[in-house]
């Protein structure tokens, strides 16, 4: 059985693959990635690395060739481009004639609010119109997102947000990637959705522990769209993207990511890390 996993050389695909190197020979997987000369790593290891370009959908059908189990990691990029790339890969999938396709998608993809969802929505519709196996791995929210603020907090700086009371299933990176990798090497898994979070907290809630990790407490300043807006120019995040943080704000506030599912557990055979431990590992990464 060949698989082969797309963005291999991304934050979250290298965690995929490492989480299968773990459990299947080399030999079974290949990557399919834009830079191969990214990834000599992995074909030094045993890995098929393939070139594969979301933009150039000739490059797709044949990095698909011969694969029976498929994950396609989404794509980095604004949504017009992310829809578009992501159509090249279901189409070159359905011509390589993939058995199996895997999507790393956003929680309750069908109906949130989030300005990020309409990517997802889209391309979970593109894999259902080929009639491949599918499962949706519908990921809440990535710990590692919050590295920024993280980072401010230890320099002193107060944890500001204008997403309210809202909740959130943060887990890390290494938990979405090995439930990735389980879909992947396990069976009975056609046609299946996963909404994978974890214990869902607010703002406060998420400080209050980073400052347990830390061993001091963290304020957090709840201000407005307008106030976190400028606060993100000030702290020099570029003009386009700070938008888009405003909007994940305001989705977090309307509930977006308010989801809560024992997914995690059906998928890895335990929770989701503790908060408490995915902060540690990110503070201490950060010294």
């Amino acid at each position: 059985m060949k698989i082969l996993v797309t963005g291999a050389t991304g934050k979250l695909g290298s965690k995929v693959v490492e989480a299968l190197l773990k459990t299947i020979p080399a030999s079974d997987l290949a990557v399919s990635v834009r830079n191969p000369e990214k990834a000599e790593g992995l074909k030094n290891r045993g890995v098929e690395v393939r070139h594969g370009d979301f933009d150039h959908p000739e490059t797709l059908t044949t990095a698909f060739a011969g694969v029976d189990r498929l994950l396609i990691i989404s794509a980095d990029g604004d949504n017009e481009t992310r829809i578009r790339q992501h159509s090249n890969a279901v189409a070159a999938a359905k011509e390589a004639n993939v058995k199996f396709i895997a999507y790393t998608s956003v929680g309750n993809a069908t109906e949130s609010s989030l300005f990020l969802a309409p990517v997802h929505r889209a391309t979970e519709e593109a894999i259902l119109k080929t009639g491949i196996p599918y499962s949706f791995l519908r990921n809440n929210w990535y710990l590692e997102n919050e590295i920024g603020t993280i980072q401010g907090v230890l320099a002193g700086a107060p944890w500001l947000t204008s997403a309210g009371t809202g909740k959130v299933g943060w887990a890390l990176q290494q938990d979405y990637a090995e439930a990735a990798a389980a879909v992947l090497i396990g069976s009975g898994f056609d046609n299946t959705t996963f909404e994978l979070s974890g214990e869902t907290m607010t703002q406060e809630e998420l400080a209050a522990t980073l400052g347990s990790v830390i061993g001091k407490e963290v304020s957090v300043h709840q201000v407005d769209d307008s106030a976190y807006a400028d606060a993100m120019k000030s702290a020099g995040v570029p003009d386009f993207v700070v938008p888009m943080l405003v909007d994940i704000q305001k989705a977090i506030r309307d509930g977006a990511l308010d989801i809560k599912s024992n997914d995690f557990e059906k998928l890895l055979g335990r929770k989701a890390t503790p908060v408490s431990e995915g902060l540690a590992q990110i503070v201490n990464a950060l010294k």
